[in-house]
């Protein structure tokens, strides 16, 4: 096969690509930032696998993301494997397994990488980083507070501020839809109209519910005046149990961080479907892509659990770059503790191999570092 036949060695299939200098190293410590962030607040790393029993890894919440997750048979045990999709699911199984003695509630953080079997049109890439944290074993209003301002200080890290943190209720529609008793058809048709937020098609279609779900679709936006307008809103009471929580939830927010940036859709429920209370997702101003989502969920059989998961990919476009580490060139010859020094003091050094035979200036700028190591200061290149 002659040369312009091969396939292209850097050809990657879609929605997978690789990560170059100087975005790769940017991205590990922004991801290690984050995670020491959750550190201080007690959340302790776990590492689960790539891969697992299929039974284990789509069971109880894992079975939100079985239509994106990767099959494949494991020629060792001849079982079926999947390869997750999202983390969140295996820290649940490993709380409920591994530590199902170890005292809650349970804090633990992970930083993965994930593989989907398709990407959407806003962020089309199907293998994603996720860092997050999990909130095990406690049913608390502050805990759910806690993943909220835990994920703003962790972006605040890398200087993100300017950003939303959109409430929800996910099963709030489900819970009216149940009170309206409409046939499937015409249900399905109504869930599609909440989804689009098309008032005249709710007002049609709503039946018994069709004045309830027309104002609950007013009670969005800043959280204030969209939980007053929630308020006011005649709901059943399991309906109403959820939005008190709501409401409680944003109390609990305010009280440690009142000036975050809050807005409220108690009918918004897009995302993964295993999501049983208050959810957040989180938008930097000026961007479409959510920078991380999270919220309450079952762990286990029964054990009331909450989370946030970050995207460390759609944090980087929105963030500003971090100042890379500065590169020295060390000349041949050159002493190594001179050389340890400089690294101590963060630059990156890099050594001349073998015999010089280019100028020490050009050879440093040629390899890309800023500065020259001469008469033992580093010296700025222009």
């Amino acid at each position: 096969m002659t040369d312009d036949l091969l396939p292209n060695p850097a050809l990657l299939p879609a929605g997978l690509r690789d990560l170059l200098p100087p975005d790769a190293e940017i991205e590990a410590r922004s991801i290690e930032a984050m995670m020491e962030c959750f550190a201080r607040h007690g959340y302790q790393r776990v590492r689960p696998p790539l891969v697992e029993f299929e039974h284990s890894l789509l069971a109880g919440s894992g079975a939100a993301v079985s239509e994106q997750t990767f099959r494949l048979m494991d020629p060792d045990s001849q079982r079926m494997l999947g390869l997750r999709a999202d983390t969140t699911p295996q820290v649940a199984r490993i709380a409920n397994s591994r530590l199902a003695q170890a005292p809650r509630p349970l804090r633990l953080s992970y930083a993965e990488q994930c593989l989907r079997v398709r990407g959407s049109q806003l962020a089309p890439d199907r293998q994603i980083s996720q860092a997050g944290i999990e909130l095990i074993g406690s049913d608390a209003v502050e805990a759910d507070a806690e993943i909220v301002l835990a994920g703003a200080e962790a972006l605040a890290v890398l200087g993100l501020t300017e950003v939303s943190f959109d409430l929800t209720l996910p099963t709030m529609a489900a819970v009216l839809l149940d009170s309206a008793g409409l046939a499937a058809d015409r249900r399905a048709a109504l869930a599609h109209a909440l989804d689009r937020k098309d008032a005249a098609a709710v007002t049609a279609l709503g039946g018994s519910m069709a004045k309830t779900l027309a104002r609950l679709l007013l009670a969005a936006g800043e959280a204030t005046p969209a939980l007053a307008a929630l308020h006011e809103v005649d709901l059943p009471d399991e309906a109403r149990v959820l939005a008190d929580r709501l409401t409680a939830v944003v109390g609990a927010i305010r009280v440690r961080a009142p000036h975050l940036r809050l807005t409220v859709d108690p009918l918004e429920f897009r995302g993964i479907r295993y999501h049983t209370g208050p959810c957040v997702t989180i938008y930097a101003l000026g961007h479409q892509q959510e920078l991380g989502r999270g919220g309450r969920y079952i762990s286990g059989e029964r054990e009331p659990a909450t989370g946030l998961t970050l995207f460390p990919d759609a944090i980087l476009e929105a963030a500003q770059a971090p100042a890379l580490r500065p590169r020295l060139y060390v000349p041949a010859g050159t002493d190594a503790a001179a050389a340890a020094r400089f690294r101590a003091e963060g630059f990156a050094t890099i050594a001349a191999l073998g015999d010089e035979t280019t100028e020490s200036a050009a050879e440093a700028r040629r390899l890309l570092c800023s500065h020259l190591l001469k008469d033992g200061a580093a010296v700025p290149l222009s």
